[in-house]
Order: structure tokens, then C-alpha cells, then sequence
């Protein structure tokens, strides 16, 4: 076999980057008995030369990303920086240049991933993301190609590992949010700043590029409402377990309609998963996504969903499917994207779990389930348990619009007999 050279250009060189070179320098011969590549990294750009850079081996390092990008002995350019400016004009003048590109930057392609496929297919290179979302999960690739003629009705993932982590120990210890935050930051799973974890803003991000590649059209993360797990209380995930629900912070974005144009639905906030459904299984730092279509019927993907090697197998994975495209002449451009009609978000449509404090006293019970029905909420389950001379009533209800939920929620917060609301979550499969 004559082994076809693909020489890789690398911008970053973090936990990722290192890990990406050293799976290429272990399974460099596997790869080319494989597929005939014979992948090498040639050139790297970093932040800081004064430090040591194990593994890059005969890689020229440099602090310019343009001696990477434009440099003749590299064929691809795998960006790993992770920041949004840079990355937006490294990768752009990498496919201007005619360079494919593989990255798992999932901000800068839920902010700008229309211009960027845009502009790999006007240079004819490719723009390959898979380690932008769920880490080591073949998602991306998954959708583009085994599921390229399945109509896709509503994908729901658990794609951020520390908010799993955090909400799967605080079902398991009992522990309050706070708590459980320090222990995570402890123990490596949190960040000093956890805000893209904890508020959703990461698992926004994942959101807004599942759906892009899902349905075809342009999702941005301003397309995506987002609700993190800061409120999420040992409370609120003990009287999930009692009703037999487990709390998790889910990505889910849905096709409505009948026919097309179809309107997509996209959001992430914690929802309360029945312990029988395979999501309420996926515990600690793991992720998952489970697929609902027309023809698959019901598929998950299950792993790793951060960590240097899990994601660093994602980017090679990436790195290969490119480098064959450049070695065999048949790169696949980005398709074109459509414009997304976005369901506004009052329009969502769910299931939800309210408690209430209230009088404990009689037609407090009746006048609450008015409301309920006067503003198109039909009840499918309730509780009431008594604690004196107040009561605490635990509804779930049958699907209804995020609006006349919060119409409810008004009414009743204007009620004398209504002492208290609580907590209000989306209850998946009621």
C-alpha cells in the first residue's frame, strides 16, 4: 500500500492538543495500515514558547498562527484555542486559504457556524466539529451520516459532564447545591468560574449545534432559552425521587409541525426524567443523547463526555475523515444551510412539576385547580400533604405551552390562599 502524507497543523496546545499528538505518535502505524494515511504534525502555534511542550516531537512550534495556517508543509489545520475571535478569523483564513479544518470550539460554531460552513464550501475544504459536542460521543457523525434520511422528531441530551456530576451527587449524598459545587471544584470536575457550566450556557452552545445539524438550518445559541442548575435544590431532587424522577439539566430541540416549513423548538434547563426512562442511567461526568425519529424510533449515545483523550479521540476522528478527503480528492463540503423558523419560546410545549404552599384549609384545593383550568393546564397528578395549618400541593400536569404555564404561576401568586410557590419543573415522558 503507498501510504498518502497528510500533514496537520495544530493551533492550541492545551490539555486536548497534547492528547491529539499523542494518540497520532501511538497509533501512527495502526492508522496507516488502516486507511494508507500517514498522518504527522508538523507545525503547532501556542501562547506561551517558554514553555516545555512534551510530545510534539520534529513539530516546529511557533507563537504566530498565520506560520501554521499558511505554512506550505501543512495540509490541515485543527484549531484547539477554544476562544471565539480568534479562532473566527484563524479558521477563516484557513478555509479562505483552502485548508480544511477541524475544531471543537462549540461557541464559535453556535455563534458563527453558518459563515464558517459557508465558507468551507466556497473554498472547497471541509469544517469538521465532532468534538464540539458530547466529547468522545460520535454525535456529529451519527447525524451526518447514519442518520442522514432518518426524519429526526426530538433529540434530549445530557451534554455538560460537571452539571451531571454535580446533580447526580446531590441525588446520591442528599447534599445541597453549594456543597456539592466546592466538592466538584475539589475534585477537578468544576472550574474556579463554573459559570458556562452551572448557569447552561455551555450545554446552550451544544444545543444551538445539534439542531443546526439535525434539521439543516442556522440554530445560534440567542435561538436557544437557557435555564441552569443553580436553583436545583436537595429538596426539589427528594421529592423528584418520591415521585419517581430524577433531576437533570437536558439539551432538547424538537421539529413541530406536521409538513415543512417546520418550526424548531430548542432549549436547555433541568427536567424531571422518570427513573425508567435510559437518561435517568447516565451518572457522574457522563454524557448521553437519545434520538426520537420517525423510521429509528428510539436510539441513545452513551461516554465520555469531556476529558483530554475522550475528546482528543473525537478531534482524530475528525483529523482522519479530513486528511482521507484530502489524500483521495473528495472533500465534503458543508451543506447549505436554511434559515430556522424558531419556535418562540412561550410556545415550547411540556409537561410540568409545580409545588405550592397553601392554606390548609376547605375549597383551597378547588380554587387552585380552577386556575389550573382556566388558563388551559389540565392536571395529571397530585399529592397534598399537610403540615398544620398549611398544606403542600405537588402537581404534575399534561403538556402544555411554557405561556400558560406562566399564566398560572401569575394567578396563583395573586391568591390569598396560595402562601408560596415553588419549585417549576419540565417533566420529560408525563
Amino acid at each position: 500500500m503507498t501510504l498518502q502524507s497528510v500533514r496537520i497543523g495544530l493551533l492550541g496546545y492545551g490539555t486536548v492538543g497534547g492528547s491529539l499528538c499523542g494518540l497520532i505518535n501511538e497509533q501512527r502505524s495502526d492508522i496507516a495500515a488502516l486507511t494508507g494515511l500517514d498522518l504527522s504534525v508538523t507545525r503547532v502555534a501556542v501562547n506561551d514558547l517558554s514553555k516545555e511542550r512534551p510530545g510534539i516531537g520534529d513539530a516546529v512550534l511557533t507563537g504566530d498562527a498565520n506560520e501554521v495556517i499558511h505554512a506550505d508543509d501543512v495540509d490541515l489545520v485543527v484549531e484547539l484555542v477554544g476562544t471565539i475571535d480568534l479562532a473566527r478569523r484563524w479558521i477563516g483564513d484557513a478555509l479562505r486559504a483552502g485548508k480544511s479544518v477541524v475544531t471543537g470550539n462549540k461557541a464559535l460554531l453556535a455563534a458563527h457556524g453558518r459563515e464558517l460552513f459557508d465558507l468551507a464550501a466556497a473554498n472547497d475544504a471541509e469544517l469538521l466539529f465532532e468534538a464540539s459536542v458530547a466529547g468522545a460521543i460520535p454525535l456529529m457523525r451519527t447525524l451526518q451520516k447514519s442518520l442522514r434520511g432518518e426524519p429526526i422528531d426530538r433529540i434530549m441530551g445530557i451534554v455538560n459532564g460537571t452539571t451531571n456530576y454535580m446533580l447526580s451527587a446531590m441525588t446520591d449524598q442528599g447534599a445541597d447545591y453549594a456543597d456539592i459545587l466546592a466538592e466538584a471544584q475539589r475534585l477537578g470536575y468544576a472550574e474556579a468560574d463554573p459559570t458556562a457550566d452551572v448557569e447552561g450556557f455551555d450545554a446552550q452552545a451544544k444545543a444551538a449545534i445539534i439542531a443546526t445539524v439535525a434539521f439543516g438550518v442556522a440554530v445560534t445559541s440567542k435561538d436557544v432559552p437557557v435555564e441552569g442548575i443553580t436553583r436545583v435544590t436537595s429538596a426539589d431532587i427528594a421529592n423528584a425521587k418520591r415521585l419517581g424522577y430524577v433531576i437533570k439539566l437536558l439539551a432538547v430541540v424538537e421539529r413541530v409541525g406536521d409538513q415543512a416549513p417546520y418550526e424548531i423548538s430548542a432549549r436547555v434547563h433541568p427536567a424531571m426524567v422518570p427513573l425508567s426512562h435510559p437518561l435517568a442511567t447516565v451518572r457522574g461526568s457522563f454524557n448521553a443523547v437519545f434520538i426520537e425519529g420517525t423510521a429509528v424510533d428510539e436510539l441513545m449515545l452513551y461516554g465520555r463526555g469531556a476529558g483530554g483523550r475522550p475528546t482528543a479521540s473525537a478531534v482524530l476522528g475528525d483529523v482522519i475523515e479530513a486528511a482521507s478527503g484530502i489524500a483521495h480528492g473528495s472533500v465534503r463540503t458543508p451543506p447549505a444551510l436554511a434559515d430556522a423558523l424558531v419556535r418562540a419560546p412561550e410556545a415550547a410545549m411540556s409537561a410540568f412539576y409545580l409545588d405550592l404552599a397553601v392554606d390548609d384549609s376547605p375549597g383551597v384545593l378547588a380554587e387552585v385547580a380552577g386556575v389550573f383550568g382556566a388558563n388551559g393546564v389540565s392536571i395529571k397528578s397530585m399529592e397534598q400533604e399537610g403540615l398544620g395549618s398549611e398544606a403542600t400541593l405537588a402537581f404534575i400536569t399534561h403538556q402544555a405551552s411554557e405561556a400558560d404555564i406562566a399564566a398560572t404561576i401569575e394567578k396563583l401568586q395573586s391568591l390569598p390562599s396560595v402562601n408560596r410557590v415553588g419549585a417549576l419543573y419540565r417533566v420529560i415522558g408525563a
